[in-house]
């Protein structure tokens, strides 16, 4: 018996991954998927034509670069709704505009128009019924600091070369939108509670928890 069958997790849910750089959302993303036979949706770092511009000038490339995860993200939400489901996505599209796409405008690295745009095609994806909304959105939290050390570990170069009070604003950033969103059930987990590489079995009681919480948000909505 494998662990969605265990613990009743319905075969075409759709489970998201949320948090800031760096707090370990791919992990957790492929360790789920393995244990309840669900597909992935990961997000795709290594062939994204912006990234290493974008964090090189952001004033520039802001824009190129939400535009692009918009179209790949929205790519994703059809090809989950086609499949019918049963996805673990490494991380939302609601992320993108709640937190990137706004601090840029907010910062002045992203112009009116241009966020203007952005928000139109946003509205617009949402209204199509290829647009799944999650059942569960899992928030992976941890301190700045904590976030800081991982990134470090990570070493990818365009995040090492990226000044810390840029991430110590995503951190604020990333907090300050999940005390407010409300698209779909959320379960926080803070990161320092499980170590999924040293004991990969723990990932039993993540899907515990995750059941637990499905059966309660669904108690409530009837």
């Amino acid at each position: 018996m494998n662990l969605r069958t265990k613990y009743n997790i319905p075969a075409n849910a759709v489970i998201t991954i949320a948090g800031t750089v760096g707090v370990g959302k791919s992990t957790m993303t492929n360790a789920l998927a393995d244990a309840l036979r669900f597909r992935t949706s990961l997000e795709k770092v290594d062939t994204n034509p912006y990234l290493d511009k974008f964090y090189a000038d952001f004033e520039r490339w802001s824009f190129h670069l939400q535009i692009y995860f918009l179209a790949e993200r929205f790519k994703e939400q059809k090809r989950m709704f086609e499949y019918g489901g049963g996805f673990i996505q490494d991380r939302s599209i609601y992320e993108d505009t709640g937190i990137f796409a706004k601090m840029h405008y907010e910062k002045g690295t992203m112009s009116p128009v241009d966020y203007e745009t952005y928000k139109s095609l946003f509205d617009a994806m949402v209204m199509t019924p290829y647009f799944p909304h999650p059942d569960l959105l899992i928030y992976l939290e941890g301190s700045i600091d904590d976030i800081l050390d991982r990134i470090k570990l990570r070493g990818r170069p365009m995040e090492q070369q990226t000044p810390i009070s840029y991430w110590e604003e995503m951190h604020v950033r990333y907090e300050d939108w999940i005390n407010n969103f409300n698209a779909c059930p959320v379960l926080r987990l803070n990161i320092n509670d499980y170590d999924l590489f040293n004991i990969p079995e723990s990932i039993e009681l993540i899907v515990e928890k995750i059941a637990s919480h499905m059966k309660q948000t669904q108690l409530l909505k009837k």
